[in-house]
């Protein structure tokens, strides 16, 4: 069969791998000039690094499946790194069970509820009981106020803004029962499993088109018919579109009151610091003050060693905003320099010289926000026209987006469709 992919992400760039081994002629449109879609790599000290901080979880089974067929298992390792807190003006630790049942700002009674609530979204198998449940209502009756108003409350409100109180504890649950201490990356980055697919979908004969932003998506009869913004034109048997919701609406001229077009979804922007020296003492830390204008501060380079990235602290600061937000909106430069004060009151000695180079990314349809509603708005797979089908992050439920779903939900869009390659022992040669 004649395939296309739109999008080199991990969803699109596994889908070709799946379809060009089992013998299939693919090509992949992307809009972009990088691989890679969210999980697409800038450069520091030589060494590829994620535009937006990435890791994987030990529960990350395909992703980890899918390194192995890349021949990339000796540069995947696992790491326990540190995680913190800011609150109330103080960095705690908050990494391992013990040092979250520590935490000085809860009561023996908001530890035990804290410990209890949490062990219990660990052992609940289905989160779909909690589709239509407010997660920090859930919270409130099971953690207690207390606990939720310390920790789950501000990591809410800092990644939802206003849409806080209408998470649904679905999404908040798979967030706490499939994750793992343990944290896993491919030290050289993951560019590194991207531009192997890349390698052994061109190898067999595939194609990767960069620039190529799909403007038009038809099926006139039994071939689809793809029209790019350069004025190309393409013709398959099969499409599989990876692009979010609203793009493939567009391009295949959906009405607006379809239900493609209702789901919402979050902006992110990301600096990415090159220091001379650390800023945080943890790999992760997350700011519980609604006051600070970014939600998370993540130093990679207290997970990786930095000598990988030339000897420079790294460091991520990171947010989720609408795109009409004055943090998406705003220049790069200017945005960094209201940055900076925040930065400072996380530690007091850090001062804008540190900063040796910076980068800054955004991305318009970054998180879906996910809302005890939102399960009846998740379109099928199969879409009006048959010969199209739809494979977006916003199908990934309740797990929300992440690598290895991503390669997941390839697998079985291929596999249902009758393109996947049968695995049957590790395929090196790809790598």
């Amino acid at each position: 069969m004649r395939v296309g992919i739109v999008g080199a992400g991990a969803t699109g760039l596994t889908a070709a791998f799946d379809a060009v081994r089992a013998g299939h002629e693919v090509t992949v449109l992307e809009a972009s000039a990088e691989l890679g879609g969210l999980a697409a790599s800038i450069e520091v000290g030589g060494t590829p690094l994620e535009r937006f901080y990435h890791h994987s979880f030990r529960s990350d089974e395909a992703m980890i499946e899918l390194i192995e067929d890349l021949g990339l298992s000796d540069r995947l390792r696992f790491h326990k790194p540190t995680t913190g807190v800011y609150f109330n003006g103080e960095l705690h630790d908050f990494g391992t069970p013990v040092e979250m049942l520590k935490f000085s700002e809860f009561s023996m009674l908001d530890r035990f509820r804290f410990g209890a609530s949490s062990a219990a979204l660990k052992v609940i198998r289905n989160g779909s009981r909690f589709n239509g449940v407010r997660a920090l209502d859930w919270m409130r009756r099971w953690a207690g106020k207390k606990v939720t108003s310390t920790i789950w409350e501000p990591l809410l409100k800092g990644k939802f803004g206003d849409r806080a109180e209408e998470i649904s504890m679905a999404w908040l649950w798979a967030r706490i029962h499939c994750r793992t201490f343990e944290l896993g990356y491919v030290h050289g980055g993951f560019d590194q499993v991207y531009r192997a697919l890349t390698d052994a979908v061109t190898q067999r004969g595939g194609k990767i088109e960069f620039n190529k932003p799909v403007s038009s998506i038809t099926q006139p009869s039994e071939a689809v018919q793809v029209g790019t913004a350069d004025g190309s034109g393409y013709e398959f048997d099969h499409l599989i579109v990876t692009v979010p919701q609203p793009a493939f609406a567009k391009a295949a001229d959906i009405e607006s009151d379809d239900v493609l077009w209702r789901n919402q979804y979050l902006g992110a922007t990301c600096f990415i610091l090159e220091l001379d020296r650390s800023v945080i003492p943890y790999y992760w830390l997350n700011i519980n003050d609604p006051e600070f204008p970014f939600l998370a501060v993540v130093e990679h380079t207290n997970m990786v060693d930095r000598q990988e990235y030339g000897g420079k602290h790294v460091v991520y600061v990171g947010n989720y905003v609408p795109r009409d937000d004055w943090r998406f909106t705003t220049d790069p430069a200017e945005l960094l320099r209201n940055y900076i004060p925040w930065l400072k009151r996380l530690n007091p000695e850090f001062d804008e010289s540190w900063i040796q180079e910076w980068h800054f990314s955004k991305a318009g349809f970054a998180q879906p926000i996910v809302t005890p509603t939102y399960r009846s708005l998740i379109p099928p797979h199969k879409t009006h026209m048959p010969g199209v089908t739809l494979a977006t992050m916003s199908q990934i439920y309740p797990q929300d987006r992440g690598q290895s779903y991503a390669i997941g939900m390839a697998h079985e869009i291929t596999e249902s469709l009758g393109l996947r390659w049968e695995r049957t022992s590790p395929d090196h040669s790809a790598g």
